[in-house]
């Protein structure tokens, strides 16, 4: 017996019932975002082929330096999300401010925002690691015709929706539209996101810890202890936990969310508010962590409570499973 192919589109459509107020607007906005993740998916593929890997020569507001792959993938989601007219203001780690769009449908005021990360773990391009795009979506707070940079300044609780494209050895694309999470996978074939991993579910009790252990010397007496906990052995719990770091958070995310772990990037003494951007990555995978059961902090604060102050703002980040979660919140409490 064949089971019914469920591809991206349908799903949204079909979940579009729990957005009534949407009016259909929330899933065109979603559509065009897989669109382009198809499109980006065809230029990573091939890569190393042609003249598109290495460095533009430029730097982003990040003091990083740009890949032709990073603004590929930036001016390839910005193209589909403005034709689709269903946006008001974008949002990408790689720019330097906002960009306001103008209504193309005049009859229409868009009434959603995005802030992405077009190309999560551009540092593993040139091995052939995975690398990923990161969007959020969340709805207009501006009076009509004065969209702009307080639109995006939302706190992580406001997002409507929230997901990623991750690129490895298949394109899948992780959805949360605040009812759970779910996971595509882009058939080649048909050239279809197809329901692959529906109603994902973080495992409460994770055993990988995923974090750059280089800076163990620089971090906390609290993270310190937390990763000494997970190398101990105790056959109780499973320990000595597994240590699994790619350096690329969609890719380390992804892997504990289907295995359950716990990934940080915690505050440095070169990195003292931490590395992470709050709007551009923390908030949307904090999101989806939760929707699937997991958690998010900063430390001491839920991160979907921080209000932004700032595009680029930047804090320390840890989420996974509930257990570890747990385990890192006592030893930040005893130990700081």
């Amino acid at each position: 017996m064949s089971h019914r192919i469920v591809t991206l589109n349908q799903f949204i459509v079909e979940q579009q019932k729990d957005f009534p107020c949407s009016e259909g607007r929330l899933t065109r906005l979603l559509s065009d975002i897989g669109a382009a993740a198809k499109v980006i998916t065809r230029e990573v593929r091939k890569a190393g082929l042609v003249d598109i890997l290495g460095a533009l020569g430029s730097v982003n507001v990040q003091g990083e330096e740009v890949q032709k792959l990073d603004d590929y993938a930036n001016s390839t989601l910005q193209g589909f999300i403005k034709a689709g007219g269903e946006c008001a203001v974008i949002a990408s780690e790689e720019d330097d401010d906002v960009v306001v769009l103008e209504n193309t449908y005049h009859h229409i005021q868009p009434k959603y925002v995005v802030a992405m990360d077009p190309l999560d773990g551009s540092s593993n391009i040139d091995v052939n690691a995975s690398i990923g795009t990161i969007f959020s979506i969340y709805r207009r707070v501006s009076a009509q015709g004065n969209a702009g940079k307080e639109d995006v300044l939302q706190k992580g609780s406001e997002q409507v929706a929230a997901g990623y494209v991750i690129y490895g050895s298949s394109t899948m694309l992780v959805l949360t539209t605040g009812n759970g999470v779910n996971g595509f996978t882009l058939d080649p074939s048909i050239g279809e996101f197809c329901l692959s991993h529906p109603s994902i579910c973080m495992k409460p009790e994770g055993m990988i810890y995923s974090v750059n252990e280089q800076n163990y010397h620089s971090f906390s007496q609290g993270t310190q202890r937390f990763i000494d906990y997970c190398k101990e052995t105790d056959t109780a719990t499973g320990r000595p936990y597994s240590a699994r770091y790619i350096g690329s958070l969609v890719a380390d995310f992804h892997r504990n969310l289907l295995k359950g772990g716990i990934f940080m990037y915690p505050s440095t003494q070169k990195a003292p508010i931490g590395k992470l951007r709050l709007v551009y990555e923390c908030n949307p995978m904090a999101f989806i962590a939760e929707q699937a059961g997991g958690r998010a902090t900063n430390g001491t604060l839920r991160i979907l409570d921080i209000k932004p102050t700032e595009l680029h703002q930047r804090v320390p980040f840890a989420v996974g499973s509930e257990n570890l979660m747990d385990q890192l919140q006592t030893h930040l409490t005893a130990w700081g």
